[in-house]
């Protein structure tokens, strides 16, 4: 709660705003305008202390990339009076309230602080201190003639959700390492924070499993893709790509850097086809399967034998070995019901385990699934169809896509959910009615419905429950696109909106006002050379 002193400055500090607003996205839960600007030149200096020294490194590549001059680096230990301006990144631990994520970003004509309780704060404001420079700076190559000043300001700022996520698929089509990095940026920039990866479902497997190697020597290749919406027909052009370990380690430790946390999805049991054409024997009939070529839910999903077990706890613990994460994502949607109904082995495991039909089975296999990830200290996630067999896994993460209702079930039988609906997160939908827009898989999700979306349910605000809703991330499904350019296309500048959706305080949300910011902060995205829809 702000003092009284504080509110009055604020609402002075705004009623002496220039028409032009201080274009930051998301928007701070507090801005107040100073007099004059900070100008940036040759003997300006960082300064950080030794547990932000990474940030500031970025920073200070950033910066001298962009103009030329040496920024040297400082040790944040040292008291005295600057000599010459600075930009100053600190811990502070009186800004505790801020939580970890705070920050606090002070900006006069002498200087630039931003101090923080933890290090992910002050790693948030430094995006901030990005945004209120010059768009040149997110150039590649040093710009001359640009007066390189920030204008003084005080931000108080901290997210309102601790899961602002964003999810992208490459399984569908494959996109290189590189573009997964420079996603990773852009989340970055927008102060998301959780990198949801789904590298495997029935069209192709991208993640290099040592136990299994016929899961990238066959899984990762299909001999053809679904052209357009015709799925009698095929492109005739092969498509394939996968990560190998040491790429995924390079991924995970860039990404942690800029304080993302990856979370792998691995799906089961169902969209498996690509396990099944490289190890047939996991599945619940003999009949020969390739990598599937078309979109859609295929039929094939695996068995519930022993060996499928032992299988997926191979897995599985290759991948917490790889990524870090408390979270694991297993999938668990959109599995067909008619080989397990079919199959003498999935019917007599029915009997065994006491299951009444196949949704129950898949309670239980996700079950036993969520027990080995327990036993390494992660945490199961699922999509919303973990909880039709009954009682999901113990401590499972539910991620509601069907329906907001989902969500809301999850957190009513004692479940963390992160909401993720189709109705305002599928960025796989087309964002706009105009012709000539790129194929998408159909729907209508305009940039102001995915502004216009709020993650916690009416029936839960004001109440204790309303903290079991972890936060929100957008979909980026890929079977209609094909290259990075496609994909930052349909991300950007929604993915924009669901960040300020995830972080601002919701009564400070205003679509005019996010305009008005957003027509500035493309020239950002100009300047990093996204192909974004203007």
């Amino acid at each position: 709660m702000a003092s009284p002193l504080a509110a009055a400055l604020l609402l002075s500090s705004q009623a002496a705003l220039p028409p032009a607003p201080v274009a930051v996205v998301p928007r701070p839960v507090r801005l107040e305008r100073g007099e004059g600007t900070f100008v940036l030149g040759p003997a300006t200096r960082l300064r950080a202390d030794a547990s932000l020294r990474r940030t500031a490194e970025l920073l200070q590549e950033e910066l001298r990339r962009a103009t030329g001059w040496p920024f040297p680096l400082l040790d944040g230990a040292a008291r005295a009076v600057p000599a010459s301006p600075e930009i100053r990144l600190r811990i502070d631990r009186s800004l505790a309230s801020l939580g970890p994520e705070g920050y606090r970003l002070t900006s006069t004509p002498r200087g630039v602080e931003i101090a923080a309780p933890a290090a992910a704060g002050a790693f948030y404001g430094v995006q901030t201190l990005r945004q209120l420079l010059p768009p040149q700076l997110f150039r590649r190559a040093v710009t001359p003639g640009v007066r390189w000043e920030v204008p003084a300001v005080r931000v108080e700022d901290r997210p309102r959700f601790s899961w602002r996520g964003s999810h992208l698929d490459v399984a569908r089509h494959f996109m290189p390492k590189r573009a997964v990095l420079d996603h990773i940026d852009l989340m970055a920039l927008h102060k998301l924070n959780v990198f949801h990866w789904h590298l495997t479902d029935d069209q192709g497997w991208r993640l290099e499993i040592r136990k299994y190697p016929r899961l990238v020597e066959v899984g990762s290749r299909r001999r053809e893709s679904q052209l357009g919406r015709d799925e009698e027909k095929g492109d005739g052009t092969p498509h394939g790509g996968f990560y190998t370990q040491d790429d995924v380690r390079e991924v995970v430790r860039y990404a942690a850097e800029r304080f993302v946390t990856v979370v792998p999805e691995i799906e089961m049991p169902g969209h498996a086809q690509a396990i099944l054409a490289a190890y047939p024997d996991l599945g619940n009939t003999p009949a020969p399967v390739e990598v599937w070529t078309r979109w859609g839910i295929s039929e094939r999903v695996l068995s519930v034998d022993d060996r499928t077990i032992a299988f997926l706890t191979d897995v599985l613990a290759e991948v917490v070995d790889l990524f870090p994460s408390p979270f694991v994502h297993v999938g668990g949607d959109e599995v067909p019901p008619r080989e397990w109904n079919e199959s003498p082995a999935a019917r007599a495991r029915m009997r065994e385990t006491g299951a009444r039909d196949a949704e129950e089975l898949h309670s239980w296999l996700m079950g036993r699934v969520g027990a080995f990830l327990a036993s390494k200290g992660r945490r199961l996630v699922g999509w919303d169809e973990i909880l039709d067999g009954g009682p999901a896994v113990p401590g499972a993460v539910v991620m509601s896509w069907r329906r907001a209702k989902s969500g809301l079930d999850a957190v009513r039988a004692g479940h963390d959910v992160v909401m993720a609906p189709m109705s305002h997160t599928y960025l796989d939908y087309y964002q706009s009615k105009e012709p000539g827009e790129p194929l998408a898989i159909g729907g209508f999700l305009p940039l102001e419905t995915v502004y216009a979306f709020e993650p916690v349910p009416p029936e839960l605000e004001g109440g204790d429950r309303a903290s079991c809703v972890l936060g929100a991330q957008a979909q980026l499904w890929t079977e209609f696109m094909a290259t990075p350019e496609a994909v930052q296309y349909m991300a950007w500048p929604r993915l924009a909106a669901l960040a300020e959706v995830v972080w601002s305080p919701r009564e400070a949300r205003d679509l005019a006002d996010f305009r008005a910011r957003l027509a500035p902060h493309l020239a950002r995205l100009d300047a990093l050379g996204v192909s974004y829809r203007g």
